[in-house]
């Protein structure tokens, strides 16, 4: 199940839905940590050989400037020579070693923002007191909450009171 990039899940709280979540924060921040190790360590072995060439400077530059920011900057366009065989990409550069590499750390960057994103939400439906009787069934894209049904577990009519929430919500924010 580690490997779905689509799936339907049910939490029986906000809390739960959270801290699954920040489960998936901590993942992607381990495995961005993994992937800028490696690019580090890429690049310090070809440096030797290929320190002169463009595709080294800007890919060093771009790690530098990601480790001092947190983020990654915008990607030069590709250096390296790629080929399409059937729909997969394919490279015998060093470069595209790099490039797969920083393209991974910056995909990696988007979605914790996405999941940032999704906690910020998590916290305003916390506010807004859907109480502890509320089922949430969550559609997940690509590792990312992205739309949620919220059933009150009693049968209870819940759209009354989320809607007056989101009403309530909405009118704040004018």
């Amino acid at each position: 199940m580690e490997n779905l990039v689509t799936e339907v899940r049910s939490f029986y709280s906000l809390r739960e839905l959270d801290e699954s979540v920040d489960e998936s924060v901590g993942q992607y921040q381990a495995v961005k940590e993994d992937y800028s190790q490696w690019l580090g360590t890429f690049l310090r072995d070809v440096e030797e050989a290929h320190h002169d060439e463009e595709w080294f400077k800007n890919f060093t530059r771009l790690q530098r400037s990601s480790k001092s920011s947190g983020k990654g900057k915008k990607k030069p366009p590709s250096l390296s020579d790629w080929i399409s065989v059937k729909g997969v990409m394919l490279s015998a550069q060093k470069s595209g070693e790099a490039e797969i590499l920083f393209d991974a750390i910056e995909d990696i960057n988007k979605k914790i923002g996405q999941l940032e994103n999704v906690k910020s939400s998590i916290e305003t439906l916390k506010r807004s007191g859907l109480g502890k009787d509320t089922a949430y069934i969550v559609y997940i894209h690509n590792g990312v909450p992205e739309k949620i049904v919220v059933h009150h577990k009693k049968d209870e009519k819940i759209d009354e009171k989320f809607k007056y929430i989101v009403d309530l919500s909405a009118s704040k924010n004018l």
